[in-house]
């Protein structure tokens, strides 16, 4: 028996979707669903309410239009996550952390050794094409479309490769997960699909490379296969380390691939589709309803020209629908924390944890603790190195996108993941006259449509630190608006909103004449009583619907030497015209 072989039946690492689908079932982890479904929205519909409830993975045998099958859910919980990876994902976090902090193998040097030995699935196997792919057309898939304004049918698991044109080969090659437009709009049928990728993606660099040289980028996608390859395409993996590498070694099996026609196949996915993305051939993608709760428009994008597809006899088409926050990809990210672990923490020094708040869309938000380490004497306790680690934050990868970043110190710091807890503690010590700190006119999330235009908005750092400097309201007081405004609610202690489609100078004048001591934070939204129904529906519509230089405004606002400042700032979270619309069922 070869050595990886052995590791492999060691590890009972999944070949196939289909083992991974009947590991489950014996688990009472999946429901099969006999009767013909119909891909367009049902499929979705059925989706959305197990996942609502917490449930099982899905088999969907008979699908209207096709004659594959297709899953979902099956990463809709964590606990099934770290079942499908329970041989795996220990190793996986020990290899993390002997990489992030090597002196750990010095205390148990032959665990070290022996979590090392499992690094051996890091490395790519070549195999020939397998005879069991046929060739398809893209008519043949499953066309999913998950939500009614939906441009067409979409992709919504698929693993995108492509590889750097200057340093070819599998070890320098890119896997994402980038949404793919099936059919609708001025796609020609079967011949084109549209591919979006969103602002800091490896494929982005490896298509401009491709037009500098002004030659077609070969690009495949693979779908289904071993639950450990989707979730590589996810993992924010630091860019040079191989997704391809993180996948084996998470699945227990190398990655498999084989080469046709100058196209890399992934020999365990249940589906391939090969195609080539030219320089300036665009066309309008979307709309799609996507993660942060609203449709992303339509706007150019590139088109991959088909090449070939090919599908298993016995394929199944994993898919999943997203939507606003918790949905099947909130699990991608909390899985990937459980790997992850202190990782990122340990790469940026100073801090001390962060929360990318799911509830708000993940990348709008950004909760941290960080440490003072070099002001042992400082009397006045006010932000210093904070802003340095806040700096850092948004250089370091998929953080970048970040709109709001909310640090403070570590002394007697709450719980980031505890979102309410945090903001309590927060409002108690900021200093809304010092810490304040804007970026304007720079880069925000490609499906964030509350700034200026596609990609373009603004961030801002709020740092806190010290003892507290207030006491916060807990019950509202008297406080009387101007005609427009009404229906004053507390989300949280000291955390105003207000409802009301005035001018905001309106109330801006109208608050400067009341007592609001205790208060200090006030959101301006279309609906008090929802925003406040749940602490999420607060975190949700503040920071999707505003963006900061455009949407802060203050009482008792101040501007010196170009430093805003305020004695309590207004966020105006009200839809806007230039919003995308909300996603309803």
């Amino acid at each position: 028996m070869l050595f990886t072989e052995f590791f492999y039946f060691w590890t009972m690492a999944y070949r196939t979707l289909q083992q991974c689908i009947s590991d489950l079932e014996k688990e009472g982890e999946l429901i099969r669903i006999s009767e013909q479904v119909n891909p367009d929205l049902e499929m979705a519909s059925i989706h959305l309410d197990e996942f609502t409830k917490g449930g099982k993975a899905i088999l969907f045998e008979k699908i209207k239009g096709s004659k594959f099958r297709a899953a979902s859910n099956l990463f809709g919980t964590l606990k099934r996550s770290k079942f499908m990876f329970r041989d795996s994902l220990e190793k996986v976090k020990q290899l993390i952390d002997l990489k992030t902090n090597p002196a750990s193998a010095l205390k148990n040097p032959f665990e070290a050794i022996f979590t090392a030995l499992h690094a051996i699935y890091a490395i790519p196997v070549k195999v020939r094409f397998p005879r069991k792919f046929k060739e398809i057309q893209i008519e043949d898939l499953p066309q999913v479309k998950c939500w009614k304004e939906d441009g067409g049918a979409f992709i919504t698991l698929p693993q995108v490769y492509s590889e750097d044109v200057e340093n070819p080969g599998i070890m320098n090659s890119n896997l994402g997960m980038y949404r793919i437009q099936l059919s609708g709009n001025d796609y020609v049928p079967n011949k084109e699909v549209g591919m979006h990728y969103q602002i800091h993606r490896g494929i982005g660099v490896h298509q401009k490379k491709a037009n500098q040289k002004v030659e077609p980028l070969k690009v495949s996608i693979f779908v289904g296969g071993p639950p450990a390859h989707t979730f590589a395409a996810v993992m924010p993996l630091p860019e040079g380390m191989s997704e391809m590498a993180f996948a084996g070694i998470l699945g227990g099996r190398n990655f498999r691939y084989a080469k046709k026609d100058g196209y890399t196949i992934s020999a365990d996915a249940d589906f391939v589709i090969c195609g080539e993305l030219h320089q300036n051939d665009v066309k309008a993608e979307g709309p799609f309803g996507d993660h942060l709760g609203y449709y992303s428009l339509k706007h150019d994008f590139p088109v991959l020209k088909i090449h070939k597809g090919y599908a298993k006899e016995n394929a199944i088409w994993p898919f999943t629908v997203v939507g606003r926050p918790p949905q099947e990809d909130s699990q991608f990210g909390a899985l990937i924390h459980e790997i992850t672990g202190k990782a990122i923490e340990k790469e940026i020094p100073g801090l001390k944890a962060v929360n990318a708040v799911d509830a708000s869309g993940v990348h709008p938000l950004l909760l941290a603790v960080g440490s003072e380490r070099y002001t042992p004497y400082n009397p006045t306790k006010q932000p210093q190195e904070l802003l340095t680690i806040a700096n850092h934050i948004l250089g370091t990868g998929q953080m970048s996108l970040a709109k709001y970043v909310f640090i403070c110190d570590e002394e007697n710091a709450p719980d980031v993941n505890d979102e309410k807890e945090y903001f309590t503690h927060f409002l108690e010590r900021v200093n809304w006259k010092r810490d304040l700190h804007f970026q304007t006119k720079t880069t925000i999330d490609t499906l964030d449509y509350s700034g200026d235009g596609l990609n373009e908005g603004s961030k801002v750092v709020i740092a806190a630190a010290g003892d507290s400097k207030r006491t916060l309201s807990e019950n509202l007081q008297n406080i009387n608006l101007t005609t427009g405004f009404s229906n004053l609610q507390l989300v949280s202690n000291g955390n105003l909103v207000v409802e009301g489609k005035g001018e905001i100078n309106d109330l801006i004048d109208s608050l400067e004449k009341q007592n609001l001591e205790g208060i200090a934070l006030i959101t301006l939204v279309d609906d008090a009583t929802f925003t406040t129904e749940d602490f999420s529906n607060w975190l949700w519509i503040t920071f999707t619907r505003s963006n900061p230089a455009n949407d802060i405004y203050g009482v008792d606002a101040e501007h010196k030497n170009k430093h805003f400042s305020c004695s309590i700032p207004i966020i105006d979270a009200r839809i806007k015209a230039h919003h995308a619309p909300v996603l309803e069922r």
